[in-house]
């Protein structure tokens, strides 16, 4: 497999989280936009817990505590849904 180190410009700088998407800044401008039925923890979440996130892995990911989600501008730019729980998962 081949891996490259994310770019700086794809730190995540800011986030807004709509009724049906997800939206989140990056570092050199761009914004991604992507549907909120994707994360389906978030597209649960009261407007309360999916306003409450900080930025997190140097920058790279985004982490909700109230409802144990994360997401990373790498998989965000490739366009990867949440994977999906297996049944009995926490």
């Amino acid at each position: 497999m081949n891996f490259s180190a994310p770019s700086p410009g794809e730190r995540i700088r800011d986030v807004h989280v709509a009724d049906d998407a997800l939206c989140v800044g990056l570092a050199d401008g761009r914004t991604i936009t992507v549907p909120l039925v994707w994360f389906p923890r978030l597209f649960h979440a009261t407007a309360e817990q999916r306003n409450n996130w900080k930025v997190s892995a140097a920058g790279f990911g985004i982490h909700w505590p109230d409802i144990d989600e994360d997401l990373s501008s790498e998989g965000l730019l490739r366009g990867a849904p949440a994977a999906a729980r297996r049944r009995g998962a926490a």
